[in-house]
């Protein structure tokens, strides 16, 4: 049974499209939404404290962690016990994760789906938070003392939700000197040192290989759609829609190459490799070049009308380097090149391996895809208290970010109940800022 007073934020109520329903029908529709999960739990205890964790979480509290919610929702004395259930209680967080994806992929799955890549930093103070350290933050957009996680969603014509997260445990902590602080903080055993793009990878391979969701596309920023590997990785099949830096560089068309043989230099070190006859250029060349106009597109209908931006879109030649060392710079695919141009004047840039005769509605829609991790982020943070947190543990990280996401479907599923447009407008890009950095 759920306990406490049912007091739901607001924001909860006016973003499902609710325009009126009682307190008392919202707990008997959370009530039955946490049975469904009840299999994951080894105990009636755990699924006490989820129960309740879950109500607080969704809930009006202004700080949504461990001591408030037990305080509001059970009583002062389970406070220890709640903290327990984070940080070892033996629960069964692989079913927990399963059957949450499964339900989500039951929800929104849908011929044409997207998974996005993207991170999500936490500004946390001191330096025994597990991962914790001065690493760039993309919430305030400078280095700071944080936590940095990884996340993938999925959305589709139905909705958008985020389908895993992982921290990215940073270099440092797996010194000889930060043993006693990853004991303290659980850090698994034989856990070893990986970059945010191949926790990201993992995930999205995780995800595409499950069955679970329809996927033909995948979505990410410049952050990882910059790293050349990590393209050439994705699962074979689907389509990218990856941000990209502007210092990109590109080909207007296929270049001739000069072979090795056929122009060796007198003196000096023989050339192994071939190469192009001509210089690349730079994707922002490509946008500042005004005989490759803009284009007022129409990305798709939003619930205030229209929503239009100013595109370029051209095929062109990708380039990457034959050696460790960025030389010898190489043509090695056609691809799509998706300009925009936002509203505050600012330019991004895009690469899609989508083939060359996609009608080009398909790709404004990725372009609007892609945008609902950003959504994801900003709705979990400002309302269902994402990072409020105060779990030093690894364990306790990442079951508080599933508690997350198992709140933020009970959102959607009022949503779509109550008829509310499941991919709002600020999906289409218009989140600006480090507020869901």
């Amino acid at each position: 049974m759920m306990m406490g007073v049912p007091e739901y934020d607001p924001r909860i109520i006016k973003n499902s499209g609710i325009n009126s329903i009682t307190t008392s029908k919202i707990t008997e529709m959370l009530e039955g939404y946490a049975d469904q999960y009840k299999q994951a739990f080894a105990n009636a205890t755990q699924q006490k404290y989820f129960n309740a964790y879950l109500r607080g979480l969704l809930s009006n509290l202004d700080r949504k962690s461990i001591e408030p919610i037990a305080c509001h929702f059970l009583t002062p004395v389970e406070v220890r016990g709640m903290q327990h259930f984070f940080k070892r209680s033996a629960l069964h967080e692989t079913a927990l994760r399963g059957a949450y994806q499964t339900k989500l992929g039951e929800t929104i799955s849908a011929p044409g789906g997207m998974l996005s890549i993207d991170g999500s930093d936490f500004v946390k103070k001191g330096t025994h938070s597990v991962g914790v350290a001065r690493q760039y933050c993309g919430r305030i957009g400078k280095t700071e003392n944080c936590q940095a996680g990884v996340f993938i969603s999925y959305a589709s014509e139905k909705g958008y939700g985020l389908v895993d997260g992982r921290l990215y445990i940073p270099k440092c902590w797996y010194g000889e000197d930060y043993a006693d602080r990853r004991e303290a903080c659980g850090i698994p055993e034989g856990l070893v040192f990986k970059t945010k793009n191949k926790i990201g990878m993992e995930l999205i391979d995780q995800a595409a290989g499950s069955g679970t969701f329809d996927v033909q596309w995948i979505g990410c920023d410049a952050a990882f759609g910059s790293d050349h590997g990590l393209l050439a990785a994705l699962p074979k099949g689907l389509y990218y829609f990856a941000g990209i830096r502007e210092n990109e560089r590109v080909y207007r068309e296929w270049p001739s190459m000069e072979q090795p043989e056929e122009n060796q230099p007198r003196t000096g070190r023989k050339r192994k490799y071939p190469r192009p006859t001509q210089a690349p250029g730079t994707v922002r060349d490509i946008a500042d070049d005004e005989a490759v106009p803009w284009q007022k597109t129409t990305l798709c209908e939003g619930s205030k009308g229209p929503v239009t931006a100013m595109t370029k879109c051209l095929r062109c030649v990708r380039c990457d380097t034959l050696t460790d060392k960025q030389q010898y710079l190489v043509p090695i695919a056609e691809v799509w090149l998706y300009i925009r141009r936002y509203h505050n004047g600012e330019t991004k840039y895009f690469f899609s391996n989508a083939p060359e005769e996609i009608p080009m509605e398909q790709l404004h829609h990725a372009s609007t895809m892609r945008w609902s991790i950003e959504q994801c982020f900003q709705e979990c943070k400002s309302y269902l208290g994402m990072a409020h947190y105060e779990s030093r543990t690894y364990k306790g990280w990442h079951r508080h970010m599933l508690m997350v996401m198992i709140a933020h479907l009970f959102i959607l599923e009022l949503r779509l109940l109550y008829k509310k447009n499941p991919v709002p407008d600020h999906a289409y890009g218009e989140i600006v800022g480090g507020c869901c950095g």
